[in-house]
């Protein structure tokens, strides 16, 4: 309901907002963001949290660009190469979401303080690799694959994009590992006692939250044609937003996949809608804080969320 109310007041103020291409922009926005958002989505209902998903984003675009930018340099086919930039990319995820789950679950460290460490090392490695520039030097597959339309809106990672939201969703609320996820996320020591190995369910947790922040990465690259070691600063804000006004409690143990795809829906049209009606961007980041908090106040009046 929220969304409609959002779609009819920005429309009423820029006619442009409900026109196909920018509906089509607003997929494209809320493509990464939702990508990060389920990962967010697995973790926080495992009762933690995951601050190194922007971070995760910008590293694993860039490791992508600079492995296909060398790849196109000595004449490597342009379809292989950008198969060996997806791989750097997941590898990034991977590596990632282990030293996350492995912090937290051997080393004892709360999942804040872990994947802070591991957000601001990502950032940084970001920066040592690319010196603080765009890299550039994309084939033109690249930009093909990320940005031709089908129908007017849609995009290959969009279409990519829900499959995965539909995988996800299936494994939260309908398999076995949701129900840990979840079971983890209401008592851990209940859960242990009912023999789910609860330390290496959430390293797979962490890298299912490493991996599609990862892919993020990719898709933002594929529509940029560049990676940007600022490409996921601010993501993991986003990704909380989404998670937190979609109805996932905090304290773990309940909410919905499907509300969460909805929170980062009106989180990216929220965004793409007051730049339309003339708000400076740097506002942004405001406004999703903003959200978060209405959300969590939201929750406290109410009875609690509830599995999908």
């Amino acid at each position: 309901m929220l969304f409609f109310v959002m779609v009819v007041a920005f429309t009423a103020v820029n006619p442009r907002f409900f026109s196909v291409r920018a509906m089509a922009n607003v997929l494209q926005d809320f493509s990464p963001v939702v990508l990060m958002a389920i990962g967010q989505t697995f973790v926080i209902a495992s009762r933690g949290i995951d601050l190194s998903v922007g971070s995760v984003l910008g590293l694993s675009g860039v490791s992508m660009a600079l492995t296909i930018r060398a790849a196109n340099s000595v004449g490597v086919d342009p379809w292989v190469a950008i198969a060996l930039g997806m791989s750097a990319a997941m590898g990034v995820g991977v590596v990632v979401g282990l030293i996350n789950g492995l912090l937290i679950t051997y080393f004892r460290l709360v999942p804040f303080v872990a994947t802070l460490a591991t957000m601001g090392a990502a950032a940084g490695m970001s920066l040592v690799l690319t010196g603080g520039t765009q890299i550039a030097g994309a084939p033109k597959e690249v930009i093909l694959l990320g940005n031709a339309t089908y129908f007017g809106a849609l995009t290959v990672p969009v279409v990519v994009v829900f499959l995965a939201i539909l995988v996800s969703w299936a494994f939260l609320s309908r398999a076995r590992f949701g129900r840990w996820t979840y079971a983890i996320g209401s008592n851990p020591f209940a859960a242990r006692g009912a023999g789910i190995a609860v330390e290496r369910h959430l390293v797979k947790i962490y890298l299912i939250s490493g991996v599609l922040s990862a892919l993020a990465g990719a898709f933002v690259y594929f529509r940029l044609g560049s990676g940007s070691p600022l490409s996921g600063r601010g993501g993991e804000l986003s990704a909380i937003a989404a998670a937190v006004i979609g109805g996932m409690s905090l304290q773990g143990g309940s909410g919905k996949l499907t509300g969460v795809v909805v929170g980062a829906l009106i989180t990216t049209a929220v965004l793409s809608g007051l730049i339309l009606i003339g708000v400076q961007p740097n506002w942004q980041q405001i406004v999703v804080a903003a959200l978060i908090a209405v959300a969590v106040w939201a929750q406290g009046l109410s009875l609690g969320g509830s599995r999908s």
